[in-house]
């Protein structure tokens, strides 16, 4: 992870990087500054939360049989208005929308597929504690005269052009990979841009923290809570035992796992056989970040990116971090012992 000491805004590092591939249209280019727009928009309204009467549950119920938080719709609101009209999408799928967010006739449609969960950590938001967006990019497989269709969303997760997320915690830090690398920005308000942070991070090859739910540890299998007692006895070598780390907001600790490695775990237990967390708009695209970083993720038998999407809010176990922590833990889980 390289600290940077020159100051470059996310729209010109993204120029820079596209004038090396000829061919580059700009679209790229143009997509991501609507999409940290809606970002930004995203932040004020998580800073003025409990000034606008906007923190709390709202009476509806989602797709996932969850209350919906007042902040999740306007999340949800804000990167579909943000992003419909702009001409550089060919349709939306999103944690909050049951079916696919077509782009309204009026407006021209692009070439891009965007799945995103508009504010992952929704338990945090009347605490104030770091919350987060994730989204994920493809290109659409259904040809440009056609409506587009659930083939287009449900892609495997290799084949994402681009991922990554923003955190609104004490500052609002956007981080994406296009596949080449792994790159922070840190957003400044005083003049309204983001600004690079941290250029081609990678992850350590072991860590020291783990981040998991003990809460649930009595619907876990035993393989897995094998795993966790290993951490936490004392080895002859001082690695271990590994200290906890557990917000709740997975994007907050997913991002402390990339900096600082160790192993960021939701497994599947007896209350979710499938695991919880969604494979297109969460799994995918941060297994994509974490293993542009030079880490793992990993359902416990197969690699995220290799599995096949039936439904848009399919279900998946998810072990992610430092490569050496995440080999570790498929060992534990596929010992039948």
């Amino acid at each position: 992870m390289i600290k940077v000491s020159r100051f470059i805004t996310l729209d010109n590092f993204i120029t820079k990087q596209e004038n090396f591939h000829p061919g580059a249209s700009g679209e790229f280019t143009s997509f991501m500054h609507d999409l940290t727009f809606a970002v930004r928009l995203i932040a004020r309204e998580v800073r003025r939360a409990g000034i606008n009467d906007i923190i709390g549950l709202t009476d509806e119920v989602n797709v996932h049989g969850e209350q919906v938080k007042k902040l999740d719709i306007i999340a949800n609101e804000i990167i579909i208005k943000s992003m419909n009209h702009t001409g550089k999408l060919a349709v939306m799928a999103s944690e909050e929308n049951e079916e696919l967010i077509q782009i309204p006739s009026k407006y021209p449609k692009g070439k891009y597929v965007l799945v995103f969960d508009p504010l992952d950590g929704s338990s945090n938001i009347d605490v104030n504690v770091t919350i987060g967006t994730i989204f994920g990019l493809y290109k659409r497989v259904t040809k440009s005269d056609e409506e587009c269709n659930v083939d287009d969303v449900l892609q495997k997760g290799y084949k994402q052009i681009a991922s990554g997320y923003a955190l609104y915690g004490s500052s609002t830090v956007f981080v994406y990979t296009t596949g080449n690398g792994v790159n922070a920005f840190t957003y400044d308000p005083t003049v309204g841009e983001f600004i690079l942070s941290y250029e081609g991070i990678t992850i350590p090859e072991r860590g020291k923290y783990y981040s998991t739910n003990e809460g649930n540890s009595y619907k876990w299998s035993e393989q897995f809570k094998k795993y966790i007692n290993y951490l936490k006895e004392k080895s002859e070598d001082g690695f271990r035992p590994y200290s906890a780390r557990y917000i709740g907001s997975g994007v907050a600790d997913i991002h402390r796992t990339l900096l600082y490695g160790g192993i960021f775990a939701y497994p599947s237990d007896k209350s979710n056989p499938n695991g919880k967390l969604r494979l297109v708009y969460e799994c995918n695209p941060l297994a994509m970040l974490i293993e542009q970083a030079g880490g793992m993720a990993t359902n416990g038998k197969e690699r995220i990116l290799d599995i096949q999407p039936k439904n848009i809010h399919e279900r998946s176990p998810l072990y992610l971090g430092s490569k050496y922590d995440v080999e570790e833990c498929m060992a534990f889980l596929n010992d039948n012992k």
